[in-house]
């Protein structure tokens, strides 16, 4: 028995050798992979904004429930992509720069459409909170009047989107959409989504909240516009595409792009800016996707996508494989056993996220889960920050392991100076 014991070990030994031996793949192929799943995932992003610019286009034309449950639908399936392209943020400036037009978010929507009564009017802080554009055909900016007649992608994009430099303005990308697809969410720490009627996109009398053709065109151009800048970012991945040359530039720095945007959305803005913060203030308006009450699936998704780019695969939306050599491969040639903590705590973060997910699908909404006093809903929530933060001082040390010059991530003063939140 001794024996067998002693020669089980030494068999580990020699395999954790052979480990530790392996060629370290070049890092050029791991950009490459990273830029391949990034074509990857902006251009799934693309067809499933499509899809819902398709489904948009037919509740407009035919206004019905069964339309408008479709555009929904259209929009979630729109999500799940996307989300997983948020790791590319922080360390790709072009994705950065550009980031805003899409996903863009807590906003003002009364600068869009009708409010509740409950929403308040214009503050000191943003004069549009409740300019409501679709029922306005002009309006005043910066001393100039704004004919907002027809609204069009132009308008949306360059004259209201974050009008007076207010960034609560947001008047592009899945969250206007959102709003404009369910509604306000005024169901506090209750449970259930917006619940905008199909009759808001109505003709003729039928038509509810006034001025639905408006609505419609509004729900269009922001729809269109969403799909124009997918096939821009889209491009920039592609061979010859100005993100991917920018990455190629230098190795070193392009791997540190990899881990500055893996540590960024882990920290300060996942764990941070949407977790944390919302669940310290108990507010329901700090979930991302607050409207259709899919913040699970955001959180989730953008868990996943953190954990695809450090093993360098990715599952596309008709379930091909884009894989290649990885960040993980790159850790495990340098330190196995590193490679093999960072795996285990973005497994353990999945894990977390997922809970959160199942919970919601379950029934145990996630503004449920930000009410003061849920036990239950803050040890859920909790579970996916505390993940979220191993898992980053697990990239720290990736950068340390790799030789890379001292990265910062992005932080969130409800992780770093919690009683600033409150001032």
């Amino acid at each position: 028995m001794i024996h067998k014991i002693l020669a089980t070990s030494a068999l580990a030994l020699s395999l954790a050798a052979g480990t530790m031996a392996a060629a370290a793949p070049e890092k050029s192929a791991v950009l490459d992979t990273y830029a391949d799943i990034a074509e990857a995932k902006y251009a799934d992003s693309l067809a499933a904004a499509r899809s819902l610019q398709a489904a948009v286009d037919a509740l407009i034309a035919q206004p019905s429930a069964e339309a408008l449950q479709a555009a929904r639908h259209a929009w979630l399936a729109a999500r799940v992509p996307y989300q997983q392209t948020e790791v590319y943020r922080f360390g790709n400036a072009i994705v950065d720069d550009w980031e805003g037009k899409v996903n863009a978010w807590p906003l003002d929507e009364g600068l869009i459409d009708y409010v509740g009564a409950a929403y308040g009017g214009p503050t000191d802080e943003n004069e549009f909170a409740a300019l409501n554009v679709i029922a306005n055909a002009s309006f005043s900016l910066s001393g100039e009047t704004i004919d907002a007649g027809k609204i069009t992608p132009e308008l949306l994009a360059e004259t209201l989107h974050e009008a007076d430099g207010i960034e609560a303005n947001v008047a592009t990308g899945y969250h206007a959409i959102e709003f404009l697809l369910w509604g306000q969410d005024t169901n506090g720490h209750a449970p259930g989504a917006g619940n905008r009627p199909w009759t808001d996109y109505a003709q003729g009398d039928a038509c509810t909240g006034g001025n639905c053709d408006r609505r419609g065109e509004y729900l269009k151009a922001a729809t269109d516009l969403l799909v124009s800048d997918l096939e821009w970012m889209t491009g920039q991945w592609a061979e010859g595409g100005a993100a991917r040359a920018a990455l190629m530039e230098n190795e070193d720095a392009g791997v540190s792009a990899i881990l500055t945007g893996m540590g960024s959305l882990s920290y300060g803005e996942q764990a941070g800016e949407r977790m944390r913060l919302g669940l310290m203030l108990n507010d329901p308006e700090e979930e991302h996707d607050c409207f259709s009450d899919n913040t699970h699936n955001s959180h989730y998704y953008d868990g996943l996508g953190i954990q695809n780019v450090y093993l360098g695969q990715y599952v596309r939306i008709d379930g091909t494989l884009v894989s290649g050599a990885s960040l993980a491969e790159l850790v495990a040639a340098q330190d196995p056993a590193l490679d093999a903590e960072m795996k285990g705590k973005l497994s353990g973060t999945m894990l977390a996220l997922g809970r959160i997910k199942t919970a919601a699908e379950a029934g145990f909404a996630y503004d449920q889960m930000l009410e003061r006093g849920n036990e239950g809903g803050e040890a859920l929530i909790m579970g996916g920050v505390n993940g979220l933060i191993d898992q980053t001082k697990s990239i720290e040390r990736v950068v340390s392991a790799l030789g890379l010059d001292l990265i910062e991530f992005e932080g969130s003063d409800s992780l770093d100076n919690p009683n600033a939140v409150f001032q």
